[in-house]
């Protein structure tokens, strides 16, 4: 009886040995074949950003905000540019800059942290705050804004 135990138990160890080979192979291939596709791509996006022009930019002033934030009292320190059409917008903008901080200080402490935590909020907040801006003038004056200082506390 000994003899039948040890034969399935080296029968069993086999069957797994040769399941787990299989699906070893079988992954190997899915990842080359997602890196073999992967970095074509990559060479696309990097030449595509090279292509892209960055616009004329306006540094604005350090904003620091309560956020409306009921349990607990948090604070926004943010620092912007705005990517202008052309280099022709910098003197509109010096011309209505009390607009321009009016507009984003009314935007700005009216978010909770949990609006602004993540990156889809933090997209959210530029392009709110892009049209708020845009809304001033007849025409598009900024096309983008960069944060170069994001903090809460």
């Amino acid at each position: 009886m000994s003899n039948k135990v040890m034969f399935l138990v080296i029968a069993v160890m086999l069957v797994v040995t040769i399941g787990l080979a299989a699906g070893f192979f079988m992954m190997w291939g899915k990842l080359s074949e997602i890196n073999s596709q992967a970095a074509p791509t990559a060479n696309i996006d990097i030449n595509q950003g090279q292509m892209g022009q960055l616009g004329p930019l306006f540094p604005l002033e350090t904003f620091i905000v309560n956020l409306a934030d009921e349990e607990r009292n948090r604070y926004l320190r943010i620092t912007m540019d705005l990517e202008l059409v052309a280099s022709t917008d910098s003197e509109k903008l010096n011309q209505r800059l009390p607009q321009v901080r009016d507009r984003i200080l009314m935007i700005l402490p009216s978010k909770r942290f949990d609006e602004i935590a993540s990156v889809e909020g933090k997209t959210a907040l530029r392009d709110e705050i892009i049209n708020k801006l845009n809304s001033l003038f007849p025409k598009t004056v900024i096309t983008n804004i960069f944060f170069t200082e994001f903090v809460v506390q």
